[in-house]
Protein backbone atom coordinates (compact mmCIF):
# COMPACT_ATOMS: atom_id res chain seq x y z
CA UNK A 1 0.00 0.00 0.00
CA UNK A 2 1.43 3.35 -1.05
CA UNK A 3 2.43 5.67 1.79
CA UNK A 4 0.09 8.62 2.20
CA UNK A 5 1.68 11.91 1.25
CA UNK A 6 1.86 14.53 3.96
CA UNK A 7 1.07 17.89 2.41
CA UNK A 8 2.78 21.01 3.75
CA UNK A 9 2.79 24.68 2.84
CA UNK A 10 5.08 25.46 -0.09
CA UNK A 11 8.51 26.83 0.84
CA UNK A 12 8.34 30.57 1.42
CA UNK A 13 4.64 30.51 2.36
CA UNK A 14 2.92 29.90 5.68
CA UNK A 15 -0.46 29.73 7.35
CA UNK A 16 -1.58 32.68 9.46
CA UNK A 17 -3.36 31.29 12.50
CA UNK A 18 -5.26 32.62 15.50
CA UNK A 19 -4.48 34.38 17.74
CA UNK A 20 -1.93 36.02 15.37
CA UNK A 21 -4.68 36.84 12.89
CA UNK A 22 -6.26 39.06 15.58
CA UNK A 23 -3.23 41.35 15.26
CA UNK A 24 -3.35 41.21 11.45
CA UNK A 25 -7.01 42.21 11.51
CA UNK A 26 -6.30 45.06 13.93
CA UNK A 27 -3.48 46.37 11.75
CA UNK A 28 -5.66 46.28 8.62
CA UNK A 29 -8.65 47.83 10.39
CA UNK A 30 -6.42 50.63 11.68
CA UNK A 31 -5.12 51.24 8.15
CA UNK A 32 -8.69 51.55 6.86
CA UNK A 33 -9.62 53.94 9.67
CA UNK A 34 -6.57 56.20 9.27
CA UNK A 35 -6.49 56.23 5.46
CA UNK A 36 -10.20 57.05 5.22
CA UNK A 37 -9.66 60.16 7.39
CA UNK A 38 -7.22 61.38 4.73
CA UNK A 39 -9.81 60.87 1.95
CA UNK A 40 -8.56 57.54 0.56
CA UNK A 41 -10.81 54.80 -0.81
CA UNK A 42 -9.99 51.10 -1.11
CA UNK A 43 -9.14 49.40 -4.43
CA UNK A 44 -8.88 45.62 -4.83
CA UNK A 45 -6.98 44.82 -8.04
CA UNK A 46 -6.56 41.25 -9.38
CA UNK A 47 -3.84 39.00 -8.00
CA UNK A 48 -2.52 38.29 -11.52
CA UNK A 49 -1.97 40.73 -14.38
CA UNK A 50 -0.40 40.65 -17.85
CA UNK A 51 3.33 40.03 -17.46
CA UNK A 52 4.11 42.98 -19.71
CA UNK A 53 2.47 45.35 -17.20
CA UNK A 54 5.10 44.53 -14.57
CA UNK A 55 7.90 44.40 -17.16
CA UNK A 56 7.13 48.01 -18.09
CA UNK A 57 6.41 49.33 -14.60
CA UNK A 58 9.00 47.52 -12.49
CA UNK A 59 11.65 47.24 -15.20
CA UNK A 60 12.49 44.21 -17.33
CA UNK A 61 16.13 44.27 -16.17
CA UNK A 62 15.26 44.25 -12.46
CA UNK A 63 15.63 41.12 -10.33
CA UNK A 64 11.90 41.29 -9.55
CA UNK A 65 10.92 40.77 -13.20
CA UNK A 66 13.87 38.74 -14.49
CA UNK A 67 14.27 36.35 -11.53
CA UNK A 68 11.52 36.61 -8.92
CA UNK A 69 8.11 36.77 -10.64
CA UNK A 70 5.75 33.80 -10.75
CA UNK A 71 4.43 33.32 -14.28
CA UNK A 72 1.00 31.95 -15.21
CA UNK A 73 0.51 30.49 -18.68
CA UNK A 74 -3.12 30.26 -19.75
CA UNK A 75 -3.58 27.78 -22.61
CA UNK A 76 -6.16 29.08 -25.07
CA UNK A 77 -7.75 25.64 -25.66
CA UNK A 78 -7.98 22.36 -23.77
CA UNK A 79 -5.88 19.28 -24.31
CA UNK A 80 -8.32 16.38 -24.67
CA UNK A 81 -10.17 14.93 -27.64
CA UNK A 82 -9.29 14.31 -31.27
CA UNK A 83 -6.88 16.32 -33.40
CA UNK A 84 -9.85 17.60 -35.43
CA UNK A 85 -11.58 18.82 -32.25
CA UNK A 86 -8.41 20.61 -31.17
CA UNK A 87 -8.12 22.50 -34.45
CA UNK A 88 -11.82 23.38 -34.35
CA UNK A 89 -11.29 24.76 -30.81
CA UNK A 90 -8.35 26.92 -31.97
CA UNK A 91 -10.35 28.34 -34.88
CA UNK A 92 -13.36 28.98 -32.63
CA UNK A 93 -11.16 30.77 -30.07
CA UNK A 94 -9.75 32.95 -32.87
CA UNK A 95 -13.22 33.71 -34.22
CA UNK A 96 -14.54 34.71 -30.75
CA UNK A 97 -11.54 36.88 -29.96
CA UNK A 98 -10.33 34.59 -27.17
CA UNK A 99 -7.00 34.64 -28.96
CA UNK A 100 -5.70 38.18 -29.29
CA UNK A 101 -6.10 39.44 -32.86
CA UNK A 102 -2.65 40.40 -34.06
CA UNK A 103 -0.68 39.77 -37.25
CA UNK A 104 1.61 37.36 -35.39
CA UNK A 105 -1.30 35.32 -34.03
CA UNK A 106 -3.02 35.32 -37.43
CA UNK A 107 0.10 33.67 -38.89
CA UNK A 108 0.16 31.17 -36.00
CA UNK A 109 -3.49 30.15 -36.52
CA UNK A 110 -2.75 29.68 -40.21
CA UNK A 111 0.26 27.52 -39.35
CA UNK A 112 -1.81 25.36 -36.99
CA UNK A 113 -4.36 24.77 -39.77
CA UNK A 114 -1.55 24.04 -42.21
CA UNK A 115 -0.14 21.36 -39.90
CA UNK A 116 -3.62 19.89 -39.46
CA UNK A 117 -4.04 19.67 -43.23
CA UNK A 118 -0.79 17.68 -43.34
CA UNK A 119 -2.24 15.27 -40.78
CA UNK A 120 -5.59 15.05 -42.57
CA UNK A 121 -3.92 14.18 -45.84
CA UNK A 122 -2.11 11.44 -43.97
CA UNK A 123 -5.60 10.12 -42.93
CA UNK A 124 -5.18 10.88 -39.21
CA UNK A 125 -7.96 13.39 -38.43
CA UNK A 126 -9.54 11.27 -35.71
CA UNK A 127 -6.34 10.30 -33.95
CA UNK A 128 -6.56 10.97 -30.19
CA UNK A 129 -4.51 13.90 -28.93
CA UNK A 130 -3.23 11.64 -26.17
CA UNK A 131 -2.32 8.85 -28.61
CA UNK A 132 1.13 7.26 -28.79
CA UNK A 133 1.69 7.40 -32.55
CA UNK A 134 5.19 8.87 -32.92
CA UNK A 135 4.39 10.95 -36.01
CA UNK A 136 1.25 12.37 -34.40
CA UNK A 137 3.11 13.02 -31.15
CA UNK A 138 5.68 15.11 -33.03
CA UNK A 139 2.92 16.96 -34.88
CA UNK A 140 1.08 17.68 -31.63
CA UNK A 141 4.26 18.99 -30.03
CA UNK A 142 4.63 21.50 -32.87
CA UNK A 143 0.94 22.46 -32.71
CA UNK A 144 0.92 22.95 -28.93
CA UNK A 145 4.13 24.97 -29.12
CA UNK A 146 2.40 27.36 -31.51
CA UNK A 147 -0.76 27.42 -29.36
CA UNK A 148 1.30 28.27 -26.28
CA UNK A 149 2.84 31.19 -28.18
CA UNK A 150 -0.69 32.58 -28.57
CA UNK A 151 -1.57 32.09 -24.91
CA UNK A 152 -1.97 35.05 -22.58
CA UNK A 153 1.12 35.56 -20.42
CA UNK A 154 0.20 36.55 -16.88
CA UNK A 155 2.12 36.88 -13.63
CA UNK A 156 1.21 36.85 -9.98
CA UNK A 157 1.64 40.43 -8.84
CA UNK A 158 5.02 41.20 -7.23
CA UNK A 159 3.72 44.66 -6.18
CA UNK A 160 0.51 46.65 -6.62
CA UNK A 161 1.45 50.13 -7.88
CA UNK A 162 1.41 48.96 -11.51
CA UNK A 163 -2.03 47.39 -11.00
CA UNK A 164 -3.43 50.58 -9.46
CA UNK A 165 -2.09 52.65 -12.36
CA UNK A 166 -3.53 50.18 -14.88
CA UNK A 167 -6.93 50.43 -13.14
CA UNK A 168 -6.69 54.24 -13.15
CA UNK A 169 -6.32 54.15 -16.93
CA UNK A 170 -8.83 51.36 -17.61
CA UNK A 171 -11.65 52.92 -15.58
CA UNK A 172 -11.16 56.46 -16.81
CA UNK A 173 -10.28 57.81 -13.38
CA UNK A 174 -8.73 60.87 -15.03
CA UNK A 175 -12.35 62.09 -15.28
CA UNK A 176 -12.90 61.68 -11.52
CA UNK A 177 -12.38 64.62 -9.16
CA UNK A 178 -8.60 65.00 -8.88
CA UNK A 179 -6.46 63.84 -7.20
CA UNK A 180 -7.65 60.24 -6.90
CA UNK A 181 -6.56 58.68 -3.59
CA UNK A 182 -6.55 54.89 -3.37
CA UNK A 183 -5.26 52.33 -0.88
CA UNK A 184 -4.93 48.55 -1.10
CA UNK A 185 -3.91 45.57 1.01
CA UNK A 186 -3.31 41.95 0.12
CA UNK A 187 -0.83 39.26 -0.92
CA UNK A 188 2.07 39.75 -3.35
CA UNK A 189 4.39 37.10 -4.77
CA UNK A 190 8.14 37.00 -5.38
CA UNK A 191 10.42 33.99 -5.64
CA UNK A 192 13.19 35.22 -3.37
CA UNK A 193 15.17 33.49 -0.62
CA UNK A 194 12.92 33.15 2.45
CA UNK A 195 14.32 34.78 5.61
CA UNK A 196 13.06 36.56 8.71
CA UNK A 197 10.09 38.69 7.72
CA UNK A 198 10.48 37.86 4.00
CA UNK A 199 8.32 35.29 2.27
CA UNK A 200 7.47 34.25 -1.28
CA UNK A 201 3.84 35.06 -0.58
CA UNK A 202 3.96 38.26 1.43
CA UNK A 203 1.48 40.99 2.28
CA UNK A 204 1.51 44.70 1.60
CA UNK A 205 -0.57 47.67 2.65
CA UNK A 206 -0.11 50.60 0.31
CA UNK A 207 -1.60 53.80 -1.04
CA UNK A 208 -1.31 55.87 -4.20
CA UNK A 209 -2.28 59.46 -5.06
CA UNK A 210 -2.80 59.96 -8.81
CA UNK A 211 -3.63 63.22 -10.56
CA UNK A 212 -3.97 63.72 -14.30
CA UNK A 213 -2.09 66.84 -15.38
CA UNK A 214 -4.22 69.61 -16.83
CA UNK A 215 -2.91 71.72 -19.76
CA UNK A 216 -0.46 74.30 -18.45
CA UNK A 217 0.12 72.50 -15.15
CA UNK A 218 2.87 70.02 -15.94
CA UNK A 219 6.12 69.48 -14.12
CA UNK A 220 9.56 67.98 -14.70
CA UNK A 221 9.13 64.39 -15.82
CA UNK A 222 10.91 61.45 -17.44
CA UNK A 223 12.40 61.91 -20.89
CA UNK A 224 9.85 61.24 -23.63
CA UNK A 225 6.89 62.10 -21.41
CA UNK A 226 4.68 64.98 -22.52
CA UNK A 227 4.90 66.19 -18.92
CA UNK A 228 8.51 67.15 -19.63
CA UNK A 229 7.52 69.71 -22.25
CA UNK A 230 5.08 71.64 -20.10
CA UNK A 231 5.95 74.71 -18.04
CA UNK A 232 6.02 74.05 -14.29
CA UNK A 233 5.13 77.11 -12.22
CA UNK A 234 6.58 77.31 -8.74
CA UNK A 235 3.05 77.07 -7.30
CA UNK A 236 2.63 73.62 -8.88
CA UNK A 237 5.92 72.42 -7.38
CA UNK A 238 4.91 73.65 -3.95
CA UNK A 239 1.53 71.95 -4.26
CA UNK A 240 3.22 68.67 -5.20
CA UNK A 241 5.44 69.01 -2.14
CA UNK A 242 2.38 69.42 0.08
CA UNK A 243 0.84 66.25 -1.41
CA UNK A 244 4.08 64.36 -0.75
CA UNK A 245 4.22 65.57 2.85
CA UNK A 246 0.59 64.64 3.52
CA UNK A 247 1.15 61.10 2.20
CA UNK A 248 4.15 60.74 4.53
CA UNK A 249 2.14 62.23 7.39
CA UNK A 250 -0.60 59.66 6.80
CA UNK A 251 1.67 56.64 7.00
CA UNK A 252 3.42 58.06 10.10
CA UNK A 253 -0.02 58.61 11.69
CA UNK A 254 -0.87 54.99 10.93
CA UNK A 255 2.28 53.72 12.67
CA UNK A 256 1.63 56.01 15.65
CA UNK A 257 -1.96 54.74 15.93
CA UNK A 258 -0.63 51.18 16.04
CA UNK A 259 1.84 52.10 18.77
CA UNK A 260 4.82 50.98 16.66
CA UNK A 261 8.04 51.85 18.48
CA UNK A 262 11.40 53.03 17.18
CA UNK A 263 9.94 54.45 13.96
CA UNK A 264 12.42 56.50 11.91
CA UNK A 265 11.65 58.35 8.69
CA UNK A 266 14.36 59.05 6.12
CA UNK A 267 13.80 61.23 3.05
CA UNK A 268 15.68 62.27 -0.08
CA UNK A 269 15.14 63.86 -3.48
CA UNK A 270 16.39 62.07 -6.58
CA UNK A 271 15.56 64.95 -8.93
CA UNK A 272 14.21 64.13 -12.37
CA UNK A 273 15.55 62.57 -15.56
CA UNK A 274 17.32 65.52 -17.22
CA UNK A 275 20.92 66.38 -18.08
CA UNK A 276 20.96 69.25 -15.58
CA UNK A 277 19.56 67.02 -12.84
CA UNK A 278 19.56 63.25 -12.18
CA UNK A 279 20.92 62.13 -15.56
CA UNK A 280 23.87 64.45 -15.22
CA UNK A 281 24.41 63.19 -11.66
CA UNK A 282 24.35 59.55 -12.78
CA UNK A 283 27.10 60.28 -15.30
CA UNK A 284 29.27 61.80 -12.57
CA UNK A 285 28.44 58.89 -10.25
CA UNK A 286 29.37 56.34 -12.90
CA UNK A 287 32.69 58.07 -13.55
CA UNK A 288 33.46 58.05 -9.82
CA UNK A 289 32.52 54.37 -9.55
CA UNK A 290 34.75 53.41 -12.47
CA UNK A 291 37.72 54.78 -10.50
CA UNK A 292 37.02 52.45 -7.56
CA UNK A 293 35.54 49.53 -9.51
CA UNK A 294 38.28 47.07 -8.49
CA UNK A 295 37.40 47.65 -4.80
CA UNK A 296 33.73 46.77 -5.26
CA UNK A 297 31.97 43.40 -5.17
CA UNK A 298 30.61 41.64 -8.29
CA UNK A 299 27.04 42.92 -7.83
CA UNK A 300 28.13 46.55 -7.57
CA UNK A 301 30.51 46.14 -10.51
CA UNK A 302 27.63 44.87 -12.62
CA UNK A 303 25.39 47.74 -11.50
CA UNK A 304 27.94 50.33 -12.64
CA UNK A 305 26.93 49.38 -16.19
CA UNK A 306 23.25 48.52 -15.70
CA UNK A 307 22.09 51.01 -13.04
CA UNK A 308 24.75 52.98 -11.13
CA UNK A 309 22.20 54.38 -8.64
CA UNK A 310 21.63 50.88 -7.26
CA UNK A 311 25.24 50.75 -6.04
CA UNK A 312 24.16 53.20 -3.34
CA UNK A 313 21.81 50.46 -2.01
CA UNK A 314 24.72 48.15 -1.22
CA UNK A 315 24.72 46.72 2.31
CA UNK A 316 28.18 45.15 2.05
CA UNK A 317 30.33 46.38 4.94
CA UNK A 318 33.44 46.49 2.73
CA UNK A 319 31.77 49.00 0.37
CA UNK A 320 30.37 51.49 2.88
CA UNK A 321 33.46 53.69 3.18
CA UNK A 322 33.80 53.81 -0.61
CA UNK A 323 30.15 54.78 -1.10
CA UNK A 324 30.43 57.49 1.57
CA UNK A 325 32.96 59.30 -0.64
CA UNK A 326 30.85 59.25 -3.82
CA UNK A 327 29.12 62.35 -5.25
CA UNK A 328 25.79 63.19 -3.55
CA UNK A 329 22.66 63.75 -5.63
CA UNK A 330 21.54 66.62 -3.37
CA UNK A 331 24.47 68.62 -4.75
CA UNK A 332 23.38 68.06 -8.37
CA UNK A 333 19.63 68.83 -8.33
CA UNK A 334 18.24 71.34 -10.82
CA UNK A 335 16.73 74.54 -9.38
CA UNK A 336 13.13 73.28 -9.62
CA UNK A 337 13.84 69.97 -7.88
CA UNK A 338 15.93 71.68 -5.21
CA UNK A 339 13.06 74.11 -4.46
CA UNK A 340 10.56 71.27 -4.33
CA UNK A 341 12.76 69.34 -1.87
CA UNK A 342 13.08 72.37 0.40
CA UNK A 343 9.30 72.71 0.35
CA UNK A 344 8.77 69.03 1.20
CA UNK A 345 10.89 69.50 4.32
CA UNK A 346 9.02 72.69 5.22
CA UNK A 347 5.67 70.89 4.81
CA UNK A 348 6.85 68.03 7.04
CA UNK A 349 7.89 70.57 9.67
CA UNK A 350 4.44 72.17 9.49
CA UNK A 351 2.94 68.75 10.23
CA UNK A 352 5.41 68.07 13.08
CA UNK A 353 6.72 65.00 11.24
CA UNK A 354 10.30 64.24 12.29
CA UNK A 355 12.69 63.05 9.60
CA UNK A 356 16.35 62.52 8.73
CA UNK A 357 17.89 63.08 5.31
CA UNK A 358 19.58 60.14 3.57
CA UNK A 359 21.24 60.94 0.25
CA UNK A 360 21.56 57.21 -0.52
CA UNK A 361 17.80 56.68 -0.79
CA UNK A 362 17.31 56.17 -4.54
CA UNK A 363 15.03 54.58 -7.12
CA UNK A 364 16.44 53.01 -10.26
CA UNK A 365 13.77 53.71 -12.91
CA UNK A 366 13.44 56.95 -14.87
CA UNK A 367 9.81 57.65 -14.05
CA UNK A 368 10.64 57.87 -10.33
CA UNK A 369 11.43 61.43 -9.40
CA UNK A 370 12.00 63.89 -6.59
CA UNK A 371 10.63 62.73 -3.22
CA UNK A 372 11.69 59.31 -1.93
CA UNK A 373 11.29 58.05 1.61
CA UNK A 374 11.80 54.99 3.77
CA UNK A 375 10.56 54.12 7.26
CA UNK A 376 12.32 51.71 9.61
CA UNK A 377 11.27 50.12 12.91
CA UNK A 378 12.75 48.11 15.78
CA UNK A 379 12.99 44.34 16.01
CA UNK A 380 13.88 43.52 12.41
CA UNK A 381 17.67 43.36 12.49
CA UNK A 382 19.70 44.94 9.70
CA UNK A 383 16.81 44.60 7.19
CA UNK A 384 14.63 46.94 9.26
CA UNK A 385 12.61 48.80 6.63
CA UNK A 386 8.83 48.48 7.02
CA UNK A 387 7.77 51.03 4.39
CA UNK A 388 9.15 52.60 1.23
CA UNK A 389 7.65 55.19 -1.06
CA UNK A 390 8.15 58.05 -3.44
CA UNK A 391 6.95 60.11 -6.38
CA UNK A 392 6.60 58.50 -9.81
CA UNK A 393 5.27 61.11 -12.27
CA UNK A 394 5.26 59.48 -15.70
CA UNK A 395 4.37 55.86 -14.81
CA UNK A 396 0.71 56.15 -15.83
CA UNK A 397 1.75 57.66 -19.17
CA UNK A 398 4.34 54.89 -19.64
CA UNK A 399 1.49 52.38 -19.27
CA UNK A 400 -0.60 54.10 -21.92
CA UNK A 401 -2.49 56.70 -19.92
CA UNK A 402 -2.61 60.48 -19.94
CA UNK A 403 0.20 62.54 -18.34
CA UNK A 404 -0.37 61.87 -14.65
CA UNK A 405 1.43 62.67 -11.42
CA UNK A 406 1.74 59.99 -8.79
CA UNK A 407 3.12 59.31 -5.34
CA UNK A 408 2.64 56.33 -3.08
CA UNK A 409 4.09 53.88 -0.62
CA UNK A 410 4.02 50.19 0.27
CA UNK A 411 4.21 48.79 3.79
CA UNK A 412 5.59 45.29 4.31
CA UNK A 413 2.79 43.96 6.51
CA UNK A 414 4.68 40.77 7.48
CA UNK A 415 7.59 42.84 8.77
CA UNK A 416 5.28 45.33 10.48
CA UNK A 417 3.52 42.48 12.32
CA UNK A 418 6.89 40.99 13.27
CA UNK A 419 8.01 44.30 14.76
CA UNK A 420 4.74 44.73 16.70
CA UNK A 421 4.99 41.18 18.05
CA UNK A 422 8.63 41.70 19.03
CA UNK A 423 7.92 44.89 20.96
CA UNK A 424 4.95 43.26 22.75
CA UNK A 425 7.14 40.33 23.77
CA UNK A 426 9.83 42.76 24.95
CA UNK A 427 7.24 44.66 26.99
CA UNK A 428 6.21 41.45 28.77
CA UNK A 429 9.84 40.64 29.60
CA UNK A 430 10.45 44.17 30.89
CA UNK A 431 7.35 44.05 33.11
CA UNK A 432 8.34 40.76 34.73
CA UNK A 433 5.84 38.71 32.74
CA UNK A 434 8.68 36.90 31.01
CA UNK A 435 7.66 33.49 32.33
CA UNK A 436 4.10 33.87 31.04
CA UNK A 437 5.45 35.22 27.75
CA UNK A 438 7.75 32.23 27.42
CA UNK A 439 4.99 29.75 28.22
CA UNK A 440 2.70 31.55 25.74
CA UNK A 441 5.18 30.80 22.98
CA UNK A 442 5.44 27.13 23.96
CA UNK A 443 1.76 26.43 24.66
CA UNK A 444 -1.19 25.94 22.38
CA UNK A 445 -2.55 29.02 20.63
CA UNK A 446 -5.60 30.66 22.18
CA UNK A 447 -8.37 32.30 20.19
CA UNK A 448 -9.38 35.34 22.26
CA UNK A 449 -12.52 34.88 24.36
CA UNK A 450 -14.21 37.42 26.63
CA UNK A 451 -17.01 35.39 28.22
CA UNK A 452 -17.44 31.65 28.62
CA UNK A 453 -21.09 30.69 29.22
CA UNK A 454 -21.17 27.60 31.44
CA UNK A 455 -24.72 26.24 31.55
CA UNK A 456 -25.83 23.31 33.68
CA UNK A 457 -29.14 21.50 33.29
CA UNK A 458 -31.17 21.05 30.12
CA UNK A 459 -33.68 23.69 31.21
CA UNK A 460 -30.99 26.40 31.27
CA UNK A 461 -29.81 26.00 27.65
CA UNK A 462 -32.44 28.37 26.25
CA UNK A 463 -31.37 31.08 28.75
CA UNK A 464 -27.69 30.43 27.92
CA UNK A 465 -28.33 30.83 24.19
CA UNK A 466 -30.28 34.07 24.78
CA UNK A 467 -27.49 35.45 26.99
CA UNK A 468 -24.84 34.59 24.36
CA UNK A 469 -26.89 36.28 21.63
CA UNK A 470 -27.24 39.51 23.60
CA UNK A 471 -23.54 39.55 24.50
CA UNK A 472 -22.48 38.95 20.90
CA UNK A 473 -24.77 41.76 19.74
CA UNK A 474 -22.60 44.07 21.89
CA UNK A 475 -19.45 42.82 20.14
CA UNK A 476 -18.39 40.60 23.06
CA UNK A 477 -16.49 37.42 22.11
CA UNK A 478 -18.47 34.54 23.60
CA UNK A 479 -17.84 30.81 23.80
CA UNK A 480 -21.02 28.78 24.28
CA UNK A 481 -20.37 25.02 24.69
CA UNK A 482 -22.68 22.78 22.66
CA UNK A 483 -23.40 20.51 25.61
CA UNK A 484 -23.76 21.02 29.33
CA UNK A 485 -20.65 20.52 31.45
CA UNK A 486 -19.84 19.89 35.05
CA UNK A 487 -18.73 22.95 36.99
CA UNK A 488 -15.02 22.04 37.24
CA UNK A 489 -14.70 20.98 33.61
CA UNK A 490 -16.43 24.16 32.43
CA UNK A 491 -14.05 26.42 34.38
CA UNK A 492 -11.04 24.43 33.17
CA UNK A 493 -12.14 24.85 29.55
CA UNK A 494 -12.77 28.58 30.08
CA UNK A 495 -9.28 28.97 31.53
CA UNK A 496 -7.68 27.13 28.59
CA UNK A 497 -9.43 29.49 26.19
CA UNK A 498 -8.13 32.51 28.11
CA UNK A 499 -11.64 33.80 28.88
CA UNK A 500 -11.90 36.89 31.10
CA UNK A 501 -15.18 35.82 32.68
CA UNK A 502 -17.09 32.61 33.21
CA UNK A 503 -20.84 33.19 33.24
CA UNK A 504 -22.33 30.35 35.29
CA UNK A 505 -25.98 29.58 34.58
CA UNK A 506 -27.72 26.89 36.61
CA UNK A 507 -31.36 26.44 37.42
CA UNK A 508 -31.04 28.71 40.49
CA UNK A 509 -29.52 31.56 38.42
CA UNK A 510 -32.23 31.30 35.76
CA UNK A 511 -35.01 31.25 38.40
CA UNK A 512 -33.63 34.24 40.37
CA UNK A 513 -32.41 36.30 37.43
CA UNK A 514 -29.06 36.68 39.25
CA UNK A 515 -26.09 35.42 37.25
CA UNK A 516 -22.95 34.03 38.81
CA UNK A 517 -19.97 35.82 37.22
CA UNK A 518 -16.49 34.49 37.91
CA UNK A 519 -13.42 36.62 37.06
CA UNK A 520 -10.86 34.05 35.99
CA UNK A 521 -7.77 36.24 36.49
CA UNK A 522 -8.19 36.45 40.28
CA UNK A 523 -10.86 33.82 40.96
CA UNK A 524 -13.33 36.31 42.44
CA UNK A 525 -17.02 35.60 42.05
CA UNK A 526 -20.12 37.81 42.23
CA UNK A 527 -23.86 37.69 41.69
CA UNK A 528 -25.42 40.26 39.35
CA UNK A 529 -28.35 40.66 36.99
CA UNK A 530 -27.96 40.36 33.24
CA UNK A 531 -28.41 44.14 32.89
CA UNK A 532 -25.68 44.80 35.47
CA UNK A 533 -23.23 42.44 33.74
CA UNK A 534 -23.94 43.97 30.33
CA UNK A 535 -23.33 47.45 31.75
CA UNK A 536 -20.05 46.27 33.31
CA UNK A 537 -18.89 44.96 29.92
CA UNK A 538 -19.96 48.19 28.16
CA UNK A 539 -17.73 50.20 30.51
CA UNK A 540 -14.80 47.87 29.81
CA UNK A 541 -15.31 48.09 26.05
CA UNK A 542 -15.28 51.91 26.22
CA UNK A 543 -11.93 51.84 28.02
CA UNK A 544 -10.32 49.72 25.28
Amino acid sequence: MAEKKKFQAIKGTRDLLPPDTELWNRVEATAREVFSTFGFGEIRPPIFEPTELFARAVGIETDVVSKEMYFVLGRVVGGQGSLEELIDAVNEAWRKGEIEHSSENEQRVSKVNELYESARKASAPATSITGSNEWIADLLTRIFRIIDEMAERASLRPEATASVCRAYIEHGMHAWPQPVKLYYMGPMFRRERPQKGRYRQFYQIGAEVLETVQPGQGGAAPEGSSLATRHSPLATLLRDAAVDAEVIEMVMTFFARLGLEGVQLEINSIGHAAENCRRGYVQKLKAALEQVKDKLGPDSQRRIETNPLRVLDSKLESEQAIIAGLPKISEHLCDECAKQYVEVKRQLDLRSVKYAENWRLVRGLDYYMRTTFEITAKGLGSQNAVCGGGRYDGLVELLGGLPTKGIGFAIGEDRLILSLQDQEQGRKVASGEWRAASEEKKGAAKIPCDVYVAWMGTATQRAAIGSAQRLRAMGVRVELPAGEQKFGKALGHADKLGAKYALILGEDEVASGQWTVKTLADGSQAKMSEAEFLEKLKREIKKQ
